[in-house]
């Protein structure tokens, strides 16, 4: 009798405490899914935010999610990193649940790193000294950084941009020459691929950058077939860009 209690007791005390964990609101790992990284294939990591623009994040995930789909390449993983595990609402209304909090997360390594625009990207989140210390921190070993838009003040603040060619949104040139004097500005192109760096003008021309760097890394033949799977024309020769010399 005594062990039927005693068995009784274990099972009530394991399934209180069970519950008070998954009770826990403040546990962001309740119910928690980390995404499948599959081993020999680049690691794409998406750096949102409150008020990221829809298009800067999912152009360039769109283009780089589908090289899974291509056979004979060393195809990407794609995943988001946030300050929190907390859904980030876009500038536009989405809800995106971040698959990484990198103030907290053991982060896998990030082979690419993407920073599309966000709606903050030119006052306040250039005072996040913990996200663009991230940005530096990855960019020391990261094989690629690119930004999308307004994603290049973050690069340009984190001081990574110093030695090299970049762009950033059209309308905003201006106001990035001013805020980084000392910085080698390109205009009136699409995208500057200078070093490890990939900066573009962003909105729709996003998916250009993107595919450029498919084709940097797969050749003409793969972007072609994953911009023609998107309803997108590519060719490279058409584009204005400034890139390194082939």
């Amino acid at each position: 009798m005594i062990k039927k209690v005693f068995c009784f007791a274990t099972i009530i005390f394991l399934t209180a405490c069970a519950d008070k964990k998954s009770e826990g609101k403040n546990d962001p790992d309740t119910h928690r899914q980390l995404p499948v990284l599959k081993p020999n294939r680049y690691n794409v990591a998406f750096l949102i935010m409150d008020g990221v623009y829809n298009t800067e994040f999912t152009a360039p995930y769109d283009i780089f999610q589908h090289t899974q789909f291509r056979k004979g390449v060393k195809a990407m993983n794609t995943f988001s990193v946030a300050n929190t595990l907390e859904p980030i609402t876009s500038f536009e209304g989405i809800r995106i649940l971040p698959d990484f909090d990198y103030t907290r997360d053991s982060i896998p390594k990030i082979d690419i790193l993407v920073v599309p625009s966000a709606e903050h990207h030119l006052d306040t989140d250039l005072q996040d000294t913990t996200m663009l210390n991230f940005v530096s921190k990855v960019s020391k070993e990261a094989l690629f950084v690119t930004s999308h838009c307004d994603g290049a003040f973050v690069l340009a603040k984190s001081g990574i941009l110093d030695s090299v060619a970049s762009t950033t949104f059209p309308s905003d040139i201006e106001k990035y020459r001013e805020m980084f004097p000392h910085l080698k500005v390109k205009d009136s192109v699409l995208f500057v691929h200078d070093g490890k760096f990939i900066t573009s003008a962003g909105g729709a021309k996003s998916f250009e950058a993107a595919l450029y760097l498919c084709e940097y890394l797969y050749g003409k033949e793969i972007a072609e077939s994953i911009a023609g799977g998107l309803v997108i024309d590519w060719n490279l020769d058409t584009v204005p860009k400034s890139i390194p010399p082939q």
